[in-house]
């Protein structure tokens, strides 16, 4: 009878000491990979429809400009610059500080977005783009949706 019988081999215990490796290791690459907004907007802005849109092509390089109304109630409009509330005529530090924290090609390269709600008037547009105009700030795309 011991000539039919199967010996009893028992399974091996499945060794977890690498799981936490692994599992950092796939916190770490999403941690890496996933962009966050970095800037609480302050102001509300409903984009304008277009018809001839392009893609940005290289976000390093663009530095955002929002206008709009204050999500506060206030009725004037007003710029945003990062997470504070400027005026026109901050327009040009802002942009030369954000030029020099950038990489030189990137500098070289740097494209304003103004992001303005559909019904900001031109006067405000138009100061921001004098001051980026001072700033040498000649690459600007407006934000529009596709009709």
């Amino acid at each position: 009878m011991s000539r039919f019988m199967k010996p009893k081999h028992e399974i091996p215990a499945l060794n977890m000491s690498s799981m936490p490796d692994l599992i950092f290791t796939v916190l770490f690459f999403f941690m890496i990979v996933t962009h966050m907004r970095s800037v609480p907007l302050k102001v509300k802005y409903q984009v304008p429809a277009g018809t001839e849109l392009t893609r940005l092509t290289k976000k390093a390089a663009t530095t955002y400009i929002y206008i709009g109304k204050p999500f506060a109630g206030e009725q004037q409009t007003r710029i945003q610059l990062n997470d504070k509330f400027a005026e026109a005529d901050q327009v040009t530090g802002y942009v030369m500080a954000e030029r020099r924290r950038m990489q030189p090609d990137d500098a070289h390269n740097m494209t304003v977005d103004i992001k303005a709600d559909r019904h900001t008037d031109m006067g405000t547009i138009t100061d921001v783009k004098q001051a980026l105009r001072k700033a040498q700030a000649l690459k600007i795309h407006y934000s529009a949706v596709n009709r």
